[in-house]
């Protein structure tokens, strides 16, 4: 094949692929990845399948609220819009990107609003992302999801229920918790610890402001006495026995 017939075409592709590479010197990165990520969930509520098939890239890694890791194709399957009586928006707080050459990490906090039925729902969510740039621009290569908990609506216990949490409950040889009056409320106060205020979620169910993901629950003999409490923390239990009295199941 002649030289000269060549030429054009190398040049040609050439050409091409500097239009499709994206450019490094004019491009703000975290504008871009904040506007890409704005569209990926705006695609939830409508369910759009192109808008996540074009920035997913082949081999991502997904990691939900729950733990469940998912690929590409499980997520383009399970995308659909929201269903009838369900409306909703998600918006992008706290965004934040460091680049690191071809690969960015981006973090922010997905606030959701959403009407179920009628009700308000309100939830958010701490989101992790990897970028990585490829010829087509940035792609989305992993991603983590964390929700956010938060404290849960306080309620008024009577004085009587109050006196009756009060005590010292302990946990092993020289760990104890004491629980104790604070004007209209409750004070609780672990060995070598400060003290910290308990407020109650429930009759028997108390939390520590600030501390969504332990509560302190209850636990009663078949006559109703109070024998101990279950610190719990997500769906695992400390049991401390209540000084002087039976060891708590």
């Amino acid at each position: 094949m002649p030289i000269r017939s060549t030429v054009p075409r190398l040049a040609l592709s050439a050409a091409l692929l500097l239009r499709a590479a994206p450019s490094r010197g004019d491009e703000n990165v975290p504008d871009v990845l904040r506007r890409q990520t704005q569209e990926l969930v705006d695609a939830i509520a409508t369910g759009s399948k192109d808008v996540w098939d074009r920035y997913l890239d082949p081999g991502v890694r997904v990691i939900d609220e729950t733990g469940t890791v998912q690929n590409k194709r499980q997520m383009l399957d399970q995308a659909a819009p929201l269903p009838p009586g369900v409306t909703g928006s998600i918006r992008l707080l706290d965004f934040d990107a460091e680049v690191h050459g071809d690969v960015a990490v981006a973090t922010y906090v997905d606030d959701e609003s959403e009407n179920f039925h009628g009700h308000a729902l309100h939830c958010q969510y701490r989101t992790t992302d990897t970028w990585k740039r490829t010829t087509k621009g940035w792609r989305l290569i992993a991603s983590q999801v964390l929700a956010l908990r938060a404290d849960p609506p306080a309620v008024s216990l009577p004085a009587a229920l109050r006196d009756d949490y009060a005590g010292t409950y302990e946990l092993a040889a020289g760990i104890r918790y004491e629980i104790r009056s604070a004007g209209d409320a409750l004070e609780g106060q672990q060995t070598g610890r400060k003290p910290e205020i308990l407020k109650a979620e429930a009759p028997d169910v108390l939390f520590v402001p600030g501390k969504p993901r332990y509560r302190y629950v209850f636990l009663r003999d078949a006559d109703g006495k109070i024998i101990g409490f279950a610190q719990r923390r997500e769906a695992w239990d400390l049991v401390w026995n209540r000084e002087g009295g039976p060891a708590a199941p």
